[in-house]
């Protein structure tokens, strides 16, 4: 990224608010409703949990992510698998805890937006004149929200994205106001204790359960990760000075939300029907109040729909999912639109929204597999700091802290919401990991006996081909996708290609591999002219959040070697040579496919029959590397994994 991390401006705060702070900045519409539902309302529940929320927020949000994670910057770039990109050399393991961390995240962003818009759409209860609306009409208002919102995914978000800025900063400033507004109608300024760390102990060891409000407090923090992964849309400087005004209002509307439970104290809370959020809102501003929040949570949902678009676009790079069209619906960088993931989310919501019908409800299922995605960013992060010789006392104490917190706040997820919803988004993480750990380790199985040949062995047999007259001639130019890292080796597949099956003869021979780097947005590439106008080999070196557009990287590279005349592509037919007509260029794309003379473990068989089906609905290889269809040729190979034990066969005669 070229904008330099360090620096801030109003516009980029701004900016900031829009982009990553909807998650955690509509967690006041739910949290203290979780906390107390069903609970008798008392000082001790409501300080206690107040103090739980405001450490929780300084520990979890600003110490963690703010402070020390956003310093693992890639390139300018931040996020579980730009945090995987920086490890990975030094530790292969390591791919494990970015996958369960990325599956975990894209699960998250099945119920948030559900949740958000939610509960935003619930403050139409109190309204006097809708007290009596049902919870079926709501749910219709909701996925109307949410069908409204994937179907405008297609167009991008430039335009609206502008106002997203202003819109969260009307919000934040709302949250203050209203917790401002309540804690001076209450007078009640013992409230403040909350700020005192140890009522958050005394809660967590003395009061009845107490322990398992965690899993409700953890719903405060649910957004923090969005600021590591947003890091390259904003800048740290940034994120850094907008969240010292985005914890501000958080806990001005917090202790207002207490302020005025304290009014009620020795009342059953009930969230089903009350929700504190809401009473703070004066009735003239009901209103309005419920149409901002109804926005702010929508801002919330594109979001982390945008970041799931970011996220599956890196995974495809690193080969950890398989490949889906991309689209992109504006020239804005960091602006994607993979209709296959928007689909999948969509479902998931909406599925999300009909089974558990309302917010309080929903609270059950959400910030479980957030807690994991946590986890694995604390263990990769303590990795990073080992890379970096940071002192080991550093990082034993980070894991320490981090691991005590995390930890407890899945453990208190999993008592208190597996059964109740949290099976649900575990499951659907589940599911999604799967596929990443099939993906993985299939292309680990088969590459495992991918055969590899020296090409220099082959190079005078290609130079009789290419001026063999007596072959029809296949193509001018003629250009393999090759896997081989050494310059020096060759797929034998595809010299078996070009020699054994029908001879393709080409006045020269290409052989193009991409590299994907663990930096972002290196866009590089090295020529190797083998045989001059006979046979070359292009290198390309792209970053992780590049896109894979080989035929347009490849005609730029071939138009900057004929502009420095390293190399002839006019045809080489005397009637077009003499008019100086370019050659045809044709691209060899090798389909894979499992051989049945293969004997495989079980594990290893379930996981290539898994392979092959994630690649009868995943993209092409040529489509998935930007080639035109008709310039492209498709050829199938058998893939021996493994051979089959030999048998003896005898020949009967009569």
């Amino acid at each position: 990224m070229s904008q330099n991390l360090s620096k801030s401006s109003l516009a980029g705060i701004i900016i900031a608010l829009g982009i990553i702070y909807g998650d955690i900045g509509t967690s006041p519409l739910y949290v203290m409703n979780a906390i107390c539902n069903g609970k008798v309302i008392d000082e001790f529940l409501i300080v206690g949990a107040l103090s739980c929320i405001i450490w929780t927020l300084t520990l979890q949000t600003t110490v963690k992510y703010v402070m020390l994670t956003l310093k693992a910057d890639n390139k300018g770039e931040g996020g579980i698998f730009s945090l995987f990109a920086l490890v990975r050399r030094h530790g292969k393991w390591t791919v494990f805890l970015a996958m369960v961390g990325g599956a975990a995240l894209l699960a998250d962003g099945m119920i948030t937006p559900p949740i958000s818009v939610t509960s935003a759409i619930e403050g139409l209860r109190n309204i006097h004149s809708l007290v009596q609306i049902s919870t079926q009409s709501i749910v219709i208002i909701v996925l109307i929200i949410l069908t409204a919102l994937f179907f405008f995914q297609q167009f991008g978000t430039t335009s609206i994205g502008k106002a997203f800025g202003p819109i969260m900063l009307m919000w934040f400033l709302m949250l203050a106001m209203l917790g401002l507004s309540q804690l001076c109608r209450a007078n009640d300024w013992h409230i403040f204790r909350a700020l005192n760390p140890y009522y958050a102990i005394k809660i967590l060891v003395i009061y009845p359960k107490g322990f398992w409000i965690l899993g409700a407090v953890f719903l405060c923090t649910t957004g923090a990760e969005a600021l590591y992964s947003d890091l390259g849309h904003c800048g740290r400087a940034n994120i850094r000075y907008s969240w010292i005004f985005v914890k501000t209002c958080l806990i001005l509307n917090y202790l207002g939300q207490g302020a005025y439970l304290l009014t009620i104290k020795h009342e059953v809370w009930n969230s089903a029907v009350k929700n504190p959020f809401y009473e703070l809102v004066p009735h003239w501003f009901l209103f309005p109040g419920i149409i901002i929040a109804t926005i702010a949570a929508i801002i919330a949902s594109q979001a982390l729909i945008s970041g799931s678009f970011t996220l599956i676009s890196e995974a495809m790079k690193l080969n950890l999912w398989p490949k889906m069209k991309i689209n992109y619906p504006t020239v804005e960088r960091g602006q994607s639109f993979i209709p296959g993931i928007n689909t999948l989310l969509f479902v998931g919501c909406v599925s999300m929204t009909i089974y558990f019908q309302r917010s309080s409800n929903m609270e059950a299922a959400y910030g479980l597999s957030i807690t994991i995605c946590m986890i694995m960013t604390s263990c990769l992060f303590a990795y990073y700091m080992f890379i970096k010789r940071v002192p080991i006392v550093w990082i034993v104490t980070y894991l320490v802290v981090y691991f005590t917190i995390e930890l407890s706040f899945l453990w208190a997820n999993l008592v208190e919401k597996f059964a109740e919803g949290g099976a649900v988004t575990v499951a659907v993480a589940g599911g999604l990991f799967m596929t990443m750990l099939i993906w993985f380790k299939a292309r680990k199985i088969k590459n495992r006996y991918v055969e590899f040949v020296q090409l220099e062995n082959y190079i005078p047999i290609l130079q009789e081909l290419s001026n063999d007259n007596s072959i029809t001639k296949y193509a001018t130019h003629l250009v393999y996708l090759t896997s081989a890292n050494n310059p020096k080796e060759i797929e034998h597949k595809i010299l078996y290609s070009i020699l054994y099956r029908k001879p393709k003869r080409a006045d020269i021979y290409w052989f193009v591999h991409v590299d994907v780097l663990d930096d972002p947005y290196t866009t590089e590439y090295e020529v190797q002219t083998i045989v001059p106008n006979e046979i070359i080999r292009v290198e390309f070196r792209l970053g992780f959040r590049v896109d894979h557009r080989v035929q347009y990287m490849f005609r730029k590279v071939v138009e900057g070697m004929v502009a420095n005349k390293e190399v002839n592509v006019v045809s080489r037919y005397e009637s077009l040579s003499k008019n100086n007509v370019m050659g045809d260029f044709r691209f060899i794309v090798m389909e894979k496919f499992l051989s049945r003379d293969n004997s495989l473990p079980m594990w290893e068989r379930l996981m290539m029959r898994g392979y092959f089906i994630l690649k009868k609905f995943s993209l092409s290889e040529e489509r998935g590397f930007g080639l035109d269809p008709s310039d492209v040729t498709l050829e199938k190979y058998p893939i021996y994994v493994s051979a089959i034990p030999d048998f003896d066969l005898k020949r009967v005669t009569d």
